[in-house]
């Protein structure tokens, strides 16, 4: 099985030049059915919010964003609503340098970052992968059993350690598909 990671970013001619045959398949918000179910945006619905029992959200970005704390503003959980994949992220310009995420809807403790990461974005995600995408998994795995697969994705960083980027989701279904998920 072959599945890597590009950036969305490349031009499509790069990534054909680079990977002749390839099935490139974009995973982002901007990707096409069913491929887009795999965007942490999308709205599966549903999904238990880490840390937060009785609480569930549409999207993966939605519980992301919506646990996070700014110096001008605490969690939003209308982000936990949100099922259009658009004006989820809430940003430092609007609310104030980011302080960390809430453990949990009622937690009192700040999660740092790296926290954050292993306690709510891949609890979440995992969860997505686990129940909402079996079938595409398994598309994806026939897909790479005679072809390679490029994934495409805005963030290609798959180190879970590397907290100078963004993750990759990207990087997570490959780790999925590899048996290699990290916690």
């Amino acid at each position: 099985m072959t599945i890597l990671v590009e950036s969305k970013r490349k031009k499509p001619a790069t990534l054909a030049e680079r990977y002749p045959g390839a099935q490139v398949l974009d995973v982002t918000s901007q990707g096409q059915q069913p491929w887009v179910k795999f965007s942490p945006f999308y709205p599966h619905g549903s999904i238990p919010v880490p840390l937060s029992p009785g609480h569930v959200a549409a999207s993966v970005e939605g519980i992301w964003q919506g646990l996070k704390v700014f110096a001008n503003a605490d969690i939003d959980l209308a982000t936990f609503t949100n099922t259009s994949m658009r004006g989820i992220k809430r940003t430092v310009r609007s609310n104030g340098q980011v302080h960390g995420h809430r453990a949990g809807v009622h937690g009192t403790t700040l999660l740092a970052y790296r926290e954050a990461r292993y306690q709510i974005y891949l609890p979440a995600y995992r969860w997505v992968l686990d129940h909402c995408l079996q079938a595409n998994l398994q598309q994806l795995r026939d897909l790479s059993a005679s072809s390679t697969v490029v994934l495409l994705d805005y963030e290609t960083n798959t180190d879970l350690e590397n907290l100078s980027k963004p993750l990759s989701h990207a990087g997570l279904i490959v780790k999925y598909l590899n048996d290699q998920w990290p916690c």
